[in-house]
C-alpha cells in the first residue's frame, strides 16, 4: 500500500543532499561504483562522495562529451559510472556519446540530470532542459526515470546499482515536496496509484506529483473523482496500468516538467492510440524556450499548477461525455 505524507511538505533537506547519501550508501557496498563530474561537484551535491571517496571520483572539467566516453571506458573496465551535470548538458550536450558509446555499446552507464526544467530557476532558458527526457527515451534499452520527492530518490539509487544498463535519472537540486512516507516501495516501471477515482485519470510525474495530488483535491470538491498517479518512469512506461485506468476512467489529463512533446504525455498517448483511444489533454510546457525566474513564477508562467490541471481534467471528461 502506498502512503501518503498528510499535507505533502517541503522536506527539510535538499534534493542533492539525499542524493549524495544515497551514492554514499551504495558506494561504501559496491566498489564498483565511480562518480563523474563536470565541474559541478558543489553544485550537484558530490563533493560528499568525492571526500570519502576520492580514489572513485573523477572531474573531468567542463568536457561533458569527454566525461561520458571516460564513463563508457569505466564501464568497459567493470566500474558502475554515475555520471553528473546539469540536466541540459547530461542530456542535449552527450547524446551521441551516450547513445553509441554507452547504449549501443551494450555498457553501464548511470547518468544524472539535475535541474530539469523549471527547476533550472535563475540559470534561465540556456540551461532549462524540457526536452531531456525526450532525448533520453529515443536511446533503444535506456530507462528514463523522473523522480519526484526525497523518499524515491532514496529508493531508487539502489535499483540502478543493480541494474545492468543505461540509465536518465532526472532530479531537482533544492528542497521539494514530500509527497511518500519512508520505506514506500518503488518498482523501475510500474506506476504508483496515488488516489483512486472513477472520472479522470492524472498520470504525473516529478515536480507535477504534487500539483496533481492538489488538483484532485480541489476537484473533488466539484463532485470529480480523479484517479491520480505517479508515473515516474517515463521509459519503460507501465502500459497495463494506462490500459487498465483508461477501462476504468476512459479520460486522462498528463502533467510534467517537460515539453509535451516526446515526455510523458506522448509516451501515454502512444500506448492509448495503439490500444484504447481515450480524450487525453497534457500538462507541460508547449513548444517553447524556458527564462529566467523563480520555480513558483515558472510553474504559473507555464501552467504546470493544480488550477492548469482541473481545468485541463474537465475538458478530457467534457470530451468523453461529447
Amino acid at each position: 500500500m502506498i502512503r501518503l505524507v498528510p499535507g505533502y511538505p517541503i522536506d527539510t533537506a535538499e534534493m542533492r543532499s539525499v542524493y549524495v547519501q544515497a551514492l554514499a550508501e551504495a558506494g561504501r557496498q559496491d566498489p564498483r561504483i565511480v562518480s563523474i563530474n563536470c565541474d559541478l561537484s558543489r553544485s550537484i551535491g558530490t563533493t560528499d562522495f568525492t571526500s570519502e571517496f576520492p580514489g572513485r571520483s573523477i572531474n573531468v572539467g567542463i568536457q561533458e562529451s569527454n566525461g561520458m566516453g571516460v564513463a563508457a571506458g569505466l564501464s568497459v573496465a567493470g566500474m558502475i559510472p554515475f555520471f553528473h551535470s546539469f540536466a541540459v548538458f547530461s542530456s542535449r550536450r552527450v547524446f551521441d556519446q551516450a547513445f553509441i558509446s554507452c547504449a549501443y555499446a551494450g555498457l553501464n552507464v548511470k547518468i544524472i540530470g539535475a535541474d530539469p526544467g523549471v527547476s533550472a530557476t535563475s540559470n534561465g532558458g540556456t540551461h532549462m532542459a524540457f526536452e531531456d527526457m525526450g532525448l533520453m527515451r529515443n536511446i533503444p534499452t535506456a530507462r528514463v526515470i523522473d523522480i519526484s520527492d526525497p523518499v524515491m530518490l532514496r529508493g531508487i539509487v539502489p535499483e540502478l546499482v543493480r541494474h545492468y544498463g543505461v540509465d536518465y535519472l532526472r532530479l531537482p537540486r533544492k528542497k521539494e515536496h514530500r509527497i511518500y512516507e519512508a520505506g514506500t516501495p518503488f518498482v523501475i516501471g510500474k506506476a504508483n496509484l496515488l488516489r483512486e477515482g472513477s472520472d479522470v485519470t492524472i498520470l504525473a510525474c516529478g515536480l507535477l506529483v504534487h500539483q496533481a495530488l492538489l488538483a484532485a483535491d480541489q476537484l473533488a470538491a466539484e463532485g470529480i473523482q480523479a484517479r491520480v498517479a505517479d508515473l515516474f518512469t517515463i521509459k519503460p512506461i507501465d502500459r497495463s496500468f494506462i490500459l487498465e485506468s483508461a477501462a476504468r476512467t476512459g479520460a486522462f489529463v498528463t502533467c510534467e516538467n517537460h515539453s509535451i512533446i516526446n515526455g510523458l504525455g506522448s509516451a501515454v498517448a502512444e500506448v492509448l492510440v495503439e490500444n484504447h483511444p481515450a480524450p487525453l489533454e497534457r500538462v507541460g510546457i508547449n513548444d517553447e524556450f524556458g527564462e529566467i525566474g523563480d520555480q513558483e513564477y515558472l510553474m504559473r508562467r507555464f501552467g504546470l499548477t493544480a488550477d492548469n490541471i482541473c481545468a485541463r481534467a474537465r475538458q478530457a471528461i467534457g470530451r468523453k461525455r461529447a
